[in-house]
């Protein structure tokens, strides 16, 4: 079969017509471009965050029980110690002086019971006397009762002197323990981490015991965390918990991290101490509550040291292998969490899911998803215009 050339042409031009409305069709359509994510198998942990600060497990304030100058003072902060090392001498002038007088009161007082039990054993020949006289009936009714009260006076005064050297004897034993105060000794091994004394100073032990040092042993810490009331119900005894110091905040994950558990949540908030003068002021409805949790950890490579700040994390859920969601891709809708996943052609479709362990960005999928399933994130539309061809 023949064409003429006119029929060929008028062809073409209806083959290009088409081809040019589909392709506007194609190009002015509206659809639906979606931004999915696959899920994948990860570890996830759902954790509360806090700010803590370091303190010594271990540590004794040493302080002053009698008054009186300071005269020698044999350490300063960062001083290794050992237990009994001498660290603080008092001047002993008073305490001195106090136990010799209490000493010299107990040797007269020792001096007259020898004395009155002379005297005793005088009242007791002439009462034995009296009375083998008074059976041979040759002494007076009168002599013989004489000579039984001189010797129950006898036997009194040596009670009285025993009582009285018994009693000056504690006075004593208590200002010898007080001579021996104003030389302070190491109650415990460590480190000093804080001196308040200094060498002349004039210490006043008379209404409260004077801190003058701080020995505290290192190789212990533990972290006191503050952590918010919103958050206080889920850390509990026993919990897994790390901490990182501001000092590793430039090594980002590579930061060292010190790990324990909790060893109590105190039972009420910390109020600071009132004023002197006032009293504490409660806490108001504006102001934040925390509540203090407390862990330990080893420190003995001496890494720590007190009052360093720590950033704190508490894991109240751990899971491995799990299947991860990002949050951003989950709906709450009527107390169900539902997600919605493209499917193998393409078409959005809507799940129930069931959550385990979630953290600040995901969360642990039990069930309504599998691996490798697309998560829609986001959806956008495009076409519905005309847009003319560049040439």
């Amino acid at each position: 079969m023949r064409f003429s050339r006119g029929k060929v042409l008028a062809a073409c031009v209806l083959l290009l017509i088409g081809t040019a409305a589909a392709a506007l069709w194609w190009n002015t359509r509206e659809r639906v471009e979606y931004t999915t994510q696959k899920v994948e198998r990860g570890r996830i942990e759902s954790t509360v965050t806090a700010i803590g600060t370091l303190q010594p497990l271990r540590y004794v304030d040493v302080g002053a029980q009698v008054s009186g100058q300071i005269t020698r003072l044999l350490v300063a902060p960062g001083a290794v110690v050992k237990k009994g090392d001498l660290l603080v001498e008092i001047d002993p002038s008073v305490q001195r002086a106090t136990v010799d007088a209490g000493r010299a009161q107990l040797a007269n007082l020792r001096a007259q019971w020898a004395e009155q039990q002379a005297q005793q054993r005088l009242a007791t020949q002439q009462l034995a006397r009296q009375r083998q006289m008074a059976a041979d009936e040759a002494t007076r009714l009168e002599d013989l009762q004489t000579a039984e009260a001189n010797h129950a006076q006898a036997s009194a005064r040596i009670d009285q002197i025993r009582a009285q050297i018994d009693q000056t004897q504690a006075t004593l034993k208590a200002d010898e323990a007080r001579l021996g105060y104003t030389r302070i000794y190491a109650p415990m091994a460590g480190t000093v981490v804080s001196v308040d004394a200094r060498e002349g100073q004039t210490l006043n032990a008379t209404y409260q015991t004077p801190d003058m040092l701080r020995i505290a042993d290192l190789s212990g810490m533990t972290v006191w965390t503050e952590v918010s009331e919103a958050d206080v119900r889920r850390v509990q005894p026993g919990l897994p918990v790390y901490f990182t110091t501001l000092g590793g905040a430039e090594e980002g994950d590579k930061a060292r991290r010190w790990h324990g558990s909790v060893r109590q949540v105190l039972p009420a908030p910390q109020v600071p101490k009132a004023q002197a003068g006032g009293a504490a002021k409660p806490a108001t409805a504006t102001k934040a509550v925390t509540y203090t949790a407390l862990f330990d950890v080893d420190n003995a490579d001496g890494e720590l040291m007190p009052q360093m700040t720590a950033q704190v994390v508490f894991i109240t859920a751990r899971a491995e292998n799990a299947l991860i969601a990002p949050l951003s891709a989950l709906m709450l809708q009527a107390e169900a969490v539902t997600a919605r996943v493209l499917d193998a052609a393409g078409q959005p479709q809507t799940r129930t899911l069931r959550l385990g362990a979630r953290s600040r960005h995901q969360a642990e999928v039990l069930e309504g998803l599998g691996e490798g399933d697309r998560l829609i994130l986001s959806e956008t539309k495009a076409g519905g215009a005309l847009r003319w061809l560049q040439w």
